[in-house]
C-alpha cells in the first residue's frame, strides 16, 4: 500500500504541468544533477507500476474474494462456469466497492493536498497508507500478528499505530487465507449433501454406471438459483469485513 501511495506522489510530483520530463533515447552524459534526479524517479516509478498492482490487491478484500469465488464453483463442481475472467472480474469489482470508503479518505487526507502543495512528502505517505492500515488491523487476527513479530523477534507493539506495515501485511494475509477457507468449507457442506444424498440414491437403485455428477449438477444448480445464492454469498462476503 506505501508502494501504491509512493506511484501517486512520483506522477504528481513528476508530471506535474511545469515540470514535465524530456523523453531523449540518445545516450548522452548526464550536465546537471537534476537530470539524473528525474531518471532515478522515472525508473522507480516503472518499478511501482510493476509492483503496486500486485501489493494493492494483497492488502486489500481480493484475495479473500477470488478464493471464496473459486471455492464456490469447485464446490458446484463446474469446471470453467463462470470463467476465470469474470470471477476476477467480479472480484476486482466488489473490491472496489469494499475498499471506496477507505480510497475516499486517503484521497482526501493525502493525494489532494499533496497535489495542492498543502503537506509534504512524507505526511502525504503517512496519511494516505493510515486508511488502509486500519483496513487491515480490523481484518487481521491478534495471533498471526503476535506470529510475525516472533519471526522477526521484536516485541509487540504498545499500541495500533507502533505496527509495522511491513509486519502487518503477511499477517492480514495469512488471516485472510484463513477467513477465506472457512467461509469456503461452510460453503462446501449443502453441495457435499446433495452429492452423497445423489450418489447414495443410484447406488441403491443400482445404477452404478451412471456418474452421480450428471444428476447432482443440475440439483445444485437450481438449489443455488431457489435460494438467490448470489446475493446470499456476495451481501454475506461484504458484510464480512468489519
Amino acid at each position: 500500500m506505501k508502494l501504491f501511495i509512493l506511484f501517486f506522489v512520483f506522477v504528481t510530483n513528476i508530471f506535474a504541468a511545469d515540470n514535465l520530463p524530456v523523453i531523449n533515447l540518445s545516450v548522452a552524459a548526464i550536465e546537471e544533477p537534476a537530470q539524473f534526479v528525474k531518471t532515478i524517479n522515472i525508473a522507480i516509478i516503472l518499478a511501482l507500476m510493476v509492483l503496486a498492482p500486485t501489493l494493492l490487491l494483497m492488502v486489500t478484500s481480493f484475495t479473500r474474494l477470488i478464493i471464496v469465488f473459486s471455492l464456490l464453483r469447485q464446490a458446484m463442481g463446474l469446471q470453467q462456469t463462470p470463467p476465470t475472467q469474470i470471477i476476477i472480474s467480479l472480484s476486482l469489482i466488489m473490491t472496489a466497492f469494499i475498499m471506496e470508503p477507505y480510497a475516499k479518505v486517503a484521497y482526501e487526507d493525502s493525494i489532494k493536498p499533496y497535489m495542492q502543495e498543502q503537506i509534504d512528502y512524507e505526511v502525504a505517505i503517512e496519511k494516505g497508507v493510515a486508511p488502509f492500515k486500519e483496513f487491515m488491523m480490523k481484518n487481521t487476527r491478534e495471533s498471526d500478528l503476535a506470529l510475525f513479530y516472533r519471526i522477526k523477534k521484536e516485541d509487540n507493539p504498545a499500541t495500533i499505530e507502533d505496527v509495522k506495515l511491513t509486519i502487518l501485511m503477511p499477517a492480514f494475509i495469512v488471516s485472510e487465507l484463513r477467513t477465506a477457507f472457512e467461509i469456503g468449507f461452510l460453503i462446501f457442506l449443502p453441495f457435499l449433501v446433495i452429492d452423497i444424498i445423489v450418489a447414495s440414491i443410484l447406488m441403491s437403485l443400482g445404477m452404478m454406471m451412471l456418474p452421480p455428477v450428471m444428476i447432482s449438477l443440475p440439483i445444485k444448480i437450481i438449489f443455488f438459483i431457489v435460494i438467490d445464492g448470489w446475493q446470499l454469498i456476495i451481501g454475506n462476503l461484504a458484510q464480512s469485513f468489519r
